[in-house]
């Protein structure tokens, strides 16, 4: 479980993160929903360890997040962070030689299944061929937290299809956990067991995907609308 209680993160006189309480059970897949600028990719930073907290605690399990907590995490950042002149297979290789829970199987099958081919080059391939390749890194190891920043952004409905075949094709319900930030709630509504609408760096809404459709009788991009229009709801 990831516990975060009572959490400012600043930077400058931004607040990305105010006062944020939140926990996000093992097992599922949850959905950090919220429009650009909400905090939803400071959230998953500080999870992975790249951002500190200016007050409150987060853990992991119980634990501070660390190095040892890191070996357990694999993390997809919206930015384009592969290096450019590297082929998909170097790519592997550079990923593999930090992680033991690489999976050369894994990676071999994805390979196929993505449409991939080891000799391309990074850098001449087109936008949605190289955010396969970021989630054929991702999904190539068994990794038990996996984080995505926002992987359908920018992305055409064809790859956006793919992407989300392959985020559960191998999903070990239960025993996995992944967490994807996005605003393009219509695609993978049907794939979240749970989510939470952050808005201004706190949780305006949260709960099981299924008891919200029922309780406001409406699809979550239609709760999401709700949500975000009305800046004095309170849920």
């Amino acid at each position: 479980m990831i516990e975060f209680k009572n959490v400012t993160k600043t930077f400058g006189k931004t607040t990305a993160l105010d006062h944020i309480c939140l926990s996000i059970p093992k097992g599922k897949i949850i959905g950090i929903l919220g429009p650009n600028g909400s905090g939803k990719s400071t959230l998953l930073k500080m999870v992975v360890g790249l951002n500190k907290a200016n007050s409150g605690s987060l853990s992991i399990d119980g634990k501070n997040p660390s190095q040892e907590t890191r070996n357990s995490i694999s993390y997809l950042p919206e930015i384009d962070y592969l290096y450019s002149w590297m082929t998909i297979q170097q790519a592997a290789d550079f990923v593999k030689s930090f992680y033991r829970d690489w999976d050369e199987a894994k990676y071999k099958e994805l390979l196929s299944f993505l449409e991939l081919k080891p000799s391309m080059v990074i850098k001449k391939i087109s936008k949605g061929m190289r955010a396969k390749a970021k989630l054929l890194l991702s999904f190539s190891r068994n990794a038990d937290l996996i984080l995505l920043d926002e992987p359908l952004s920018g992305i055409d409905i064809l790859t956006r299809d793919r992407i989300i075949e392959t985020i559960i094709k191998d999903y070990r319900a239960g025993d996995q956990t992944i967490l994807i930030t996005t605003h393009e709630i219509r695609e993978i509504e049907g794939i979240l067991d749970e989510v939470f609408f952050i808005r201004n760096g706190k949780v305006a809404l949260n709960g099981d995907v299924e008891t919200l459709r029922e309780e406001h009788g409406a699809s979550l991009i239609e709760i999401m609308k709700e949500v975000y229009s009305n800046e004095n709801s309170q849920w």
